[in-house]
């Protein structure tokens, strides 16, 4: 058998070497980066693995009367649908990150980030398919990126857009919901049903796995845009979307401007701006009265996404 001379032998390691990391730079996790919308090397590992954050797929509900492991203060997600309503506890989420839910005939996603304090509802059915969600275990800016399980297409939750995969470039539809505690969701819909704690899976539903990070400055994963320093990272914020145009209303203008509501004119659309001080709760509508799709998250989340965006700022007196 004939042998290599020892320069080429090196050579050809080094090639093979430079071949495989090439290769594994694009694929985390079991998906395919190549070719990904956003740059590869900012689609960083969480930590765990694929699924390694389950997603729920045969969610239970309760009555409100029966959700005893719920208090007035405890943060959910609340979803109304053709006369019906759900809640889904912020408390469920931070273990699970998505729910794979229906009411009536439409089909969809409940989405939360913990990192970026995110709540976004999606509708399932796209491009002719019904979409089942499951957790990547990748981030892009520090936020969740889901993956449908009938394509393995990677989607930005705040970007509500495909990033790999068959879908690359297209849009989730943002189904509005309301990010508020459960006393005030259920002033509004008492007959709503709560998400179950009888999840399938053994988590501690009293204990958050992100312990103070909510109040902390810190980040556990870099972004692409720093946030100015005029509020603090966690600032909560309402952000909105009209005509490819952005505006985030930070809570705590939102504070200084009072309990109520005021109309907004933004990118040629008017709107109404509701908040809530006792709930810390922020939401709009449209002129005749029906909710629209907003995005309830952190300030530096927000940012990074959407550095071109306008700032609220309350009024002087």
């Amino acid at each position: 058998m004939s042998r290599l001379p020892l320069a080429r032998t090196v050579v050809l390691f080094f090639s093979l070497s430079i071949i495989s990391s090439v290769a594994q730079a694009y694929t985390k996790n079991g998906f395919e980066l190549d070719g990904a919308s956003v740059p590869a090397r900012e689609i960083l590992s969480g930590g765990p693995p694929k699924d390694g954050i389950p997603a729920i797929d045969r969610p239970k509900f309760l009555a409100a009367d029966r959700a005893g492991f719920l208090k007035e203060k405890d943060r959910v997600l609340g979803v109304a649908l053709e006369g019906a309503a759900k809640a889904y506890p912020i408390k469920i989420l931070d273990w699970h990150e998505i729910v794979n839910d229906s009411i009536g005939a439409q089909h969809f996603a409940v989405t939360y980030c913990p990192l970026c304090g995110t709540g976004v509802a999606f509708a399932a059915d796209v491009g002719g398919k019904r979409l089942n969600f499951g957790v990547s275990g990748l981030l892009y800016n520090s936020d969740v990126l889901l993956y449908d399980r009938n394509t393995e297409s990677l989607w930005s939750q705040i970007m509500a857009e495909a990033i790999t995969g068959e879908f690359k470039g297209t849009k989730l539809q943002p189904i509005p919901l309301r990010h508020t505690t459960w006393g005030d969701w259920l002033k509004e819909h008492p007959d709503s049903l709560v998400l179950s704690t009888d999840t399938g899976y053994r988590r501690n539903y009293n204990r958050s796995p992100y312990g103070d990070y909510a109040q902390s400055r810190r980040l556990y994963f870099s972004v692409s845009n720093r946030a100015p320093a005029i509020y603090h990272p966690k600032e909560q914020v309402m952000g909105v979307e009209v005509n490819g145009q952005f505006k985030a209303y930070p809570f705590v203008e939102l504070s200084k401007q009072g309990n109520g509501m005021f109309a907004e004119q933004f990118a040629g659309q008017t709107f109404n701006v509701h908040w809530n001080e006792d709930a810390r709760s922020a939401y709009a509508t449209d002129p005749d009265g029906n909710l629209l799709s907003t995005t309830i998250g952190f300030w530096f989340a927000w940012y990074t996404f959407y550095p071109e965006t306008e700032v609220f700022k309350a009024p002087r007196n």
